[in-house]
């Protein structure tokens, strides 16, 4: 090969992969980003389970920390009601703490029923906490099309109802049914938040690129 085209050659193939190579860290942080946003949306769910599987533990138990675990399960909706503001606007993360701290007053509703033994009151209190569960879900696949309102209410109802479960079983003293009952709960809550993160990542590209994280 003649030398001046063999150089041409070389700083052409040196080119290419310095292009190449640039777009690798571009990729990598896109992956790292959406990497954190999993690990973050868990973090916030697994709160949101955990503190009111301690308010449930308390409230049927009638234990003094109740109150502050109340307090302290509410924060939690302020904390995803702002993490969903950082992609939809802090008006939209605020509706959807509204939403989520109706959520929870409602359920301190259905343990009290439950615990009385009224079954009218129950169901009352079931029946408003799953309106409320419809409209949770409303308001999210309403912001993102990748979020289709069917899969968001079936997940919510299957939220209401793994929780309902676990009261359920420390009401009746079946310890080891409540672990189980937790255990579910805490499934299908890190299934929704993988689900709600993967909406996200596939709405904004210009955040996210292509990568496909589930």
């Amino acid at each position: 090969m003649h030398v001046g085209m063999l150089a041409r050659v070389v700083v052409l193939t040196s080119a290419l992969t310095g292009s190449a190579a640039a777009h690798v860290p571009q990729r990598a942080d896109r992956i790292q980003t959406a990497a954190a946003l999993k690990r973050d949306k868990r973090k916030l769910w697994t709160d949101h389970v955990v503190w009111t599987r301690d308010y449930i533990n308390a409230a049927v138990d009638n234990k003094p920390d109740a109150s502050a675990a109340l307090n302290r399960l509410m924060k939690n909706q302020d904390d995803i009601g702002a993490a969903v503001g950082k992609y939809y606007g802090a008006a939209s993360g605020q509706k959807l703490t509204s939403l989520l701290k109706e959520h929870i007053a409602q359920a301190g509703d259905v343990v009290k029923a439950a615990k009385s033994g009224d079954k009218p009151a129950l169901k009352q209190a079931s029946d408003k906490w799953d309106q409320n569960a419809v409209a949770i879900a409303d308001f999210l696949s309403g912001a993102n099309p990748n979020w289709p309102r069917a899969t968001l209410v079936d997940m919510m109802r299957k939220h209401l109802s793994t929780t309902t479960n676990e009261v359920q079983m420390r009401l009746n003293r079946d310890w080891d049914g409540d672990v189980r009952a937790f255990d579910a709960v805490y499934d299908h809550i890190l299934m929704m938040s993988d689900a709600l993160t993967a909406g996200i990542v596939k709405q904004f590209p210009d955040k996210f690129g292509t990568t496909t994280f589930n």
